[in-house]
């Protein structure tokens, strides 16, 4: 068995939409990034390529490369799944923390975590999602951005 951590972070910007785990999420901003800047799926991404020693997501879709320029982020993460896959590997569980003063994602958890495991090719009861704020603490209290955190076990 073999664990991985993975972590992002996003700046909030206007005449963006936000994604999460896969789903669009009604806000007046989104995240800036390169691809749809989904910061769960990238943490999730992240963890799941550590756990196989693979690197991370820069060095398999660098943001620099136009391939990847607004891509939606639940296709990447099929790719990841693929990597482990073609190297034996299987997902045991995925526990996943989005830290954000807002929106409240409470209504959205359960579609993302749907995502995630429909990705990796596992039931959703191996996926937890949370959602955290920080009391307006920080940059994502300040509404500045979003982070989100995730570990993967995978055998």
């Amino acid at each position: 068995m073999r664990i991985g951590q993975g972590y992002d972070v996003h700046r909030l910007t206007e005449g963006r939409k936000l994604v999460l785990g896969g789903v669009d999420i009604p806000f007046e901003k989104g995240l800036l990034g390169h691809s749809d800047a989904d910061v769960l799926t990238h943490a999730v991404m992240d963890a799941a390529l550590g756990a196989a020693a693979l690197g991370d997501i820069g060095v398999h879709f660098p943001d620099k490369d136009p391939a990847y320029a607004g891509i939606d982020s639940m296709i990447l993460c099929r790719r990841v799944s693929d990597m482990l896959k073609d190297r034996g590997y299987k997902v045991i569980n995925i526990d996943a923390t989005v830290i954000a003063q807002k929106p409240k994602l409470a209504p959205f958890i359960p579609q993302m975590k749907s995502n995630l495991a429909s990705a990796f090719g596992i039931d959703p009861d191996r996926v937890n999602v949370k959602a955290t704020t920080e009391e307006g603490l920080g940059f994502t209290g300040s509404l500045e951005g979003i982070a989100a955190q995730a570990v993967i076990l995978i055998e």
